[in-house]
């Protein structure tokens, strides 16, 4: 088994997608997000993609923009008849948005990986 150092962007999301709470503690989507905002962070401090353009992308995946950031639209995309607090998704709705996050952040990565 690989270290998490020594995979690809797409790989180290694949293993927090295998064992998130191994990441966050507790599993819920605003923690994930909150970790994916972290990493975010943490590369644009060392100079490295991070998430750059992953909002635009869902936009544009979404095909309609709103003033929410790149977690509110992955919302808009998992549960498109729409959620009143992230914080209290009801159990069957979070695991479904997770999934599509990681889902969708796959995707984003192995198009950016692509060009």
């Amino acid at each position: 088994m690989k270290q998490l150092s020594e995979l690809s962007e797409r790989g180290y999301f694949a293993s927090v997608r295998q064992r998130p709470g191994m990441f966050v503690g507790r599993t819920s989507f605003p923690m994930l997000a909150a970790f994916l905002t972290g990493y975010d962070q943490h590369a644009i401090r060392h100079n490295g993609p991070g998430l750059a353009g992953w909002r635009e992308w869902l936009v544009a995946h979404r095909g309609q923009d709103c003033n929410h950031a790149w977690p509110g639209q992955v919302l808009h995309i998992a549960l498109p008849d729409g959620w009143d607090d992230m914080w209290g998704l009801p159990p069957e709705d979070e695991r479904h948005a997770i999934d599509v996050m990681f889902q969708l952040l796959d995707a984003f990565l192995a198009e950016r990986e692509s060009t």
